[in-house]
């Protein structure tokens, strides 16, 4: 029987004798939605990130305020195609000069150029032809570990810590069970040299590593390989000092290692929000990965677990975890667990110190920009408490002060770029894989695989003329 059906916007007749289950999806929806972020979202984004730039002397800063897109495009896209030109749109930016020496400011409405536009059928018409950008199914950001088997029957663990934008880490062991790591695809280093990099003077000796991953075999074996401690004694320094040095050597061989150099390196590498992007699904991927509950699941507990906010006992010792207590300690906000591995060995167990903030604060972030179900740093959450606390806030007037607090450091509760935090619940990760505690990932999955549409390809084309012109500048 003939019959009308509606696909997108068209309704057409259909003679069909079996009605569909689902309608027909608009494909073409994923591109405009993703356009329409992009013209919302991502294009402030990156004027946010490469704000402000400053010239060489340190005197004058210029910082991008808005942008506005002409509401009428010169040609509309059937003159566009008749013409053989570009269906676009002038872009402007509002620009904001600051000279740092005298205080003077000027701001201004600058011609930033000419934008393309996408069309309702979710094309681009270009130089007159009709064009369509083709999205892209790309590796995901996040943490994924591996094991193989070697001619002599033992096992090498993997991982990589991949970002959106910068540098890898690359870990793997060797037939000797030396943890090593590869910093941004270069020579391979011992763990524990980025280990001491990363920890304050004071807690980057052997014993404070052992304290902070437990006295493990494969630890053991790495430190014999570390030469930072020998150096550090010979040169009177600290060891931190020396590892900085070492990394130095390996990711700029032939130049002078000096110890400030090397920290800025190491800084600029991963925790420099222009040069070091998770993304939102990064992140996301991050704080799944390196939560303590999923990972214990099916593991006897070596110690009992508090409740870090009640001192409630969550869980005895000698408890097996099921899918319902280890729910249960990723919500009590323990930093670290004990948990038996099949051999009876214990193993130490922790997370990247994130959480959901409700559970702390009693009611949500929202309003600061953190989304239901999303996690933060608790550090910075329970520093942001302490503030509170400091100025005597109580009731609706706490709440307001608190939600203020988070939305001006929703850069630090939800970092974009890897913390230390990530980094060593990564490397306990991959020690609790030796013992069985963990699972390994298939990197090809698609689970593990994400699409990069219109609005993510434009956003990155945009990043890289703004890169160019901040070094111009």
């Amino acid at each position: 029987m003939l019959k009308p059906q509606k696909l997108g916007t068209n309704v057409r007749m259909s003679f069909s004798k079996i009605e569909a289950a689902t309608e027909m999806p608009n494909l073409i929806e994923v591109q405009k939605k993703s356009y329409e972020w992009f013209l919302k979202e991502g294009l402030e984004e990156v004027l946010h990130d490469v704000s402000p730039i400053v010239d060489y002397t340190g005197n004058l800063a210029i910082e991008f305020t808005d942008y506005t897109l002409d509401p009428n495009p010169r040609y509309s896209v059937e003159e566009c195609k008749d013409r053989s030109v570009t269906y676009d749109a002038h872009m402007k930016v509002g620009v904001r000069l600051i000279n740092r020496q005298t205080g003077e400011l000027k701001t201004a409405q600058i011609y930033m150029g000419d934008f393309p536009l996408m069309t309702e059928n979710g094309t681009f018409v270009i130089n007159g032809a009709e064009r369509v950008i083709v999205s892209q199914l790309v590796r995901s950001p996040g943490v994924y570990y591996g094991v193989e088997v070697d001619k002599q029957g033992k096992h090498i663990y993997t991982a990589t810590v991949i970002p959106y934008r910068g540098a890898w880490l690359e870990y793997e062991t060797d037939t000797a069970g030396v943890f090593f790591v590869k910093i941004d695809k270069t020579r391979k280093i011992p763990i524990t040299v980025l280990i001491r990099a990363l920890c304050p003077v004071g807690e980057d000796s052997d014993e404070a590593i052992f304290r902070m991953f437990g006295e493990e075999d494969m630890l053991v074996a790495t430190l014999a390989k570390d030469e930072c401690a020998t150096l550090a004694m010979e040169n009177d320094t600290s060891f931190r000092d020396e590892a900085l040095k070492e990394i130095y050597k390996k990711l700029r061989p032939g130049e002078p290692p000096l110890v400030e150099s090397a920290e800025m390196l190491v800084n600029n590498l991963f925790f420099d929000p222009k040069r070091y992007d998770l993304a939102a699904v990064g992140r996301y991927k991050y704080n799944k990965k390196l939560a303590i509950g999923p990972r214990v699941v099916g593991f006897i507990l070596a110690a009992p677990v508090v409740n870090a906010l009640t001192g409630e006992i969550v869980a005895e010792e000698g408890t097996l975890v099921t899918q319902e207590i280890a729910a249960k300690i990723d919500d009590s906000l323990t930093e670290e667990i004990l948990v038996k591995d099949e051999l009876g060995n214990t193993v130490k167990v922790f997370g990247n110190g994130t959480g959901r903030p409700e559970l702390l604060l009693g009611f949500d972030l929202e309003d600061a920009g953190v989304k239901p179900g999303e996690k933060v740093r608790l550090s910075v959450l329970r520093d942001i408490i302490a503030k509170a606390d400091e100025e005597g806030q109580t009731g609706d007037a706490r709440t307001y002060f608190i939600k203020k607090l988070a939305k001006e450091q929703i850069a630090l509760l939800q970092p974009k770029h890897i913390t230390k935090e990530d980094i060593f619940a990564s490397v306990n990760y991959l020690i609790g894989l030796s013992h069985g505690i963990g699972t390994t990932d298939d990197i090809d999955h698609l689970g593990n695989r994400r699409l990069r549409c219109v609005g993510e390809l434009l956003q990155n084309q945009f990043r890289i003329g703004m890169a160019r012109m901040d070094k111009n500048i």
